[in-house]
């Protein structure tokens, strides 16, 4: 069950703000409450030699903040892709994760994946994650980026996209794991 931060980001309804002198080059910060967090480029916490991006808490939130990116999906529609980053941990006291989402006309929502049923918690050293969707042949636009939900801090190194086959699972829920009528009204089980 998606929560209501997700939904938001699912919808594209996010508080975009500009560009700080601190960003990275092609990333801005964005979320629910982008003013309770600070996106920086960090020389100094590396993952096997290149540099990190750090998203970090500055203040009491009411929201999410994420550093993130979009692009026109020109190279990708049609195809399944995966998205993998290395991700550094401090502190994280709600929850964190990578994401992605893929859009339509009329920016419908055609895929989307947070993490958040896999979020990234507390601090942890350097650690790979993925999220894997389809880019269906109507896609307009694809975002993706690093979220960070309440206090803590992030750092992401090492990010690609790449199409891969098939075979490799999506990992956005999906309508079909979705009952599709009412279960075990009695608790008989």
């Amino acid at each position: 069950m998606r929560s209501y931060f997700s939904l938001l980001l699912a919808a594209g309804l996010l508080l975009p703000v500009i560009a700080a002198a601190e960003a990275p080059a092609g990333w801005f910060l964005a979320g629910t409450d982008p003013t309770a967090y600070k996106v920086s480029r960090d020389a100094s916490v590396t993952h096997d030699g290149k540099k990190s991006a750090s998203l970090t808490s500055i203040g009491a939130s009411k929201g999410f903040g994420t550093l993130m990116q979009a692009f026109v999906p020109r190279d990708y529609r049609g195809k399944r892709v995966r998205l993998s980053a290395w991700v550094k941990a401090s502190d994280v006291k709600d929850w964190a994760g990578v994401w992605m989402r893929v859009d339509g006309a009329d920016k419908k929502v055609l895929s989307f994946d947070n993490m958040q049923s896999r979020a990234i918690k507390g601090t942890k050293e350097w650690s790979r994650y993925e999220v894997v969707l389809d880019v269906g042949d109507s896609a307009t636009n694809v975002a993706f980026g690093l979220l960070l939900s309440g206090e803590g801090t992030l750092w992401i190194s090492g990010i690609s996209m790449q199409p891969v086959d098939k075979s490799v699972p999506t990992t956005s829920p999906s309508l079909n794991d979705v009952s599709q009528e009412p279960k075990n009204l009695d608790f008989a089980q």
